[in-house]
């Protein structure tokens, strides 16, 4: 059985490591971000924090697109159906493009009603450095919707190394355009967004190229993407749209709760968006584990094996688990120094981000790898429905209005936010975990 594994350990490794290096790279820059933004004052890095809220919202959506088009492409491949995987990835990059322009007119024509449903009650000067923040950076949508896709396209052939090297290349132009937007040239809040359109858009055009090359597994077909097919898009967003459903739904609860965070004032506005972003790097590898669970199990999926599933299912959470503990861990011992690179934060939001930060790490090491990387797998295997509905449905419950029990009627402001988010990630673990054990899964097998 060894020898008929889709993936070997080595061929698993070279497609983990990348995407955790690319993920580190994404959560690292939003830490430099927030660093140098912090220069400007607490009112500048709330209101960013603030609109990444909204951003976010737009970005799972690309995000989920991407996965649809990794899964359907990935089951092609295992299927050994090239022709077909390439007029998927076709396909995928012309929805992604749409898709972008779409969100970044509603941006730009809708910003400050967007501001107002959700953040009606921040101050003046937090709300003017999120609407800068926001006209700027949604002139990116359309550039990193079609970055997502064209990773997504290497991903799907367990090539992760391209979209590591672009993803290096498109966050060090941030960084360096950040320093000198910032710290050079004063352009305040607006020195942060710049750079992230300027980088986009690199990224962007340099992965579609190196996906168009010739002589690869997966070669990208300018002809099919200009030419729309109805039924390729429909086996995308069959995959795509309840994962949409499912990730904007968790964005825009989370939108709904900074809400109810934001009416106990700017610390624990700011002590929150921290927080967010050190807690940021304790998922890195989970993050990066659940990507390849995409691509593995996709591709046993295509190849119409559920044993091998379990059988990569168990390993990738084995390894998730590890890592995480690891990776965890440190964040609990380093918190105060992780803290202390943020500057002109009062002692205050110090001591709250602390108790937040350490709160979502020991609790990360044993719920979020079963919680989040797991249904991964899930998706993969096409079950996109069940997973939506327990992701929709513990949100609600437990996300939004345990946050409002706790947060809003009992007065416990962010820390009562938290500890309604590790209530969502026990629902979670449990229903992902039991469909999984149960096998209902491979029931949701549907020929593309």
């Amino acid at each position: 059985m060894t020898e008929q594994r889709l993936f070997s350990n080595q061929r698993l490794i070279r497609l983990i490591i990348p995407l955790v290096i690319e993920q580190a790279l994404t959560i690292l820059v939003g830490m430099c971000d927030g660093v140098m933004v912090s220069s400007v004052g607490e009112a500048a890095i709330s209101g960013v924090s603030l609109v990444d809220m909204i951003n976010n919202v737009i970005l799972v959506l690309f995000a989920a697109l991407a996965t649809g088009g990794a899964v359907v492409t990935s089951q092609f491949l295992g299927a050994r159906q090239g022709e077909k995987a390439r007029q998927s990835a076709g396909q995928l990059v012309l929805m992604s493009a749409v898709l972008g322009v779409a969100a970044a007119a509603l941006c730009l024509v809708f910003a400050k009603n967007l501001m107002r449903l959700f953040f009606g009650s921040i101050d003046d000067d937090v709300m003017a450095a999120g609407l800068t923040y926001l006209h700027i950076t949604a002139l990116s949508f359309p550039f990193i919707a079609l970055y997502n896709a064209g990773a997504a396209i290497f991903r799907s052939v367990g090539n992760s190394k391209v979209s590591m090297q672009v993803s290096l290349l498109m966050n060090g132009i941030n960084v360096v355009g950040n320093a000198i937007c910032i710290f050079v040239l004063k352009m305040g809040v607006a020195g942060v967004a710049v750079p992230t359109v300027v980088s986009r858009c690199v990224a962007a055009v340099v992965i579609l190229l190196l996906a168009a090359k010739p002589n690869q597994e997966l070669c990208l077909n300018w002809g099919a993407i200009c030419h729309a097919d109805g039924k390729m898009m429909g086996s995308i967003l069959r995959i795509g749209v309840p994962n949409a459903c499912e990730n904007s739904f968790f964005q825009l609860g989370r939108l709904i709760v900074v809400s109810m965070i934001a009416l106990f004032g700017t610390v624990q506005t700011s002590a929150n968006a921290v927080a967010n972003t050190l807690d940021g790097v304790g998922i890195i590898i989970g993050q990066a584990m659940g990507l390849a669970m995409v691509t593995v199990v996709g591709q046993c999926v295509g190849a119409g094996d559920p044993v091998q599933v379990r059988h990569y299912v168990k390993k990738l959470l084995l390894w998730s688990y590890l890592s995480m503990a690891v990776c965890n861990a440190l964040i609990i011992v380093f918190a105060e120094n992780l803290i202390s690179l943020y500057s002109s934060l009062s002692p205050q939001t110090v001591e709250l981000t602390k108790k937040l930060v350490i709160c979502h790490a020991a609790f990360s090491i044993i719920l979020w790898p079963a919680a989040f990387v797991l249904p991964n797998a899930l998706r993969a295997a096409n079950d996109v429905r069940f997973t939506m509905f327990v992701g929709i449905g513990s949100m609600i419950a437990f996300r939004i209005l345990g946050s409002w029990i706790l947060c809003v009627k009992m007065e416990w402001g962010a820390m009562g936010v938290w500890i309604a988010m590790i209530i969502d990630w026990v629902c979670r673990t449990a229903f992902f975990v039991t469909r999984m054990i149960s096998g209902k899964w491979q029931s949701k097998y549907i020929p593309l």
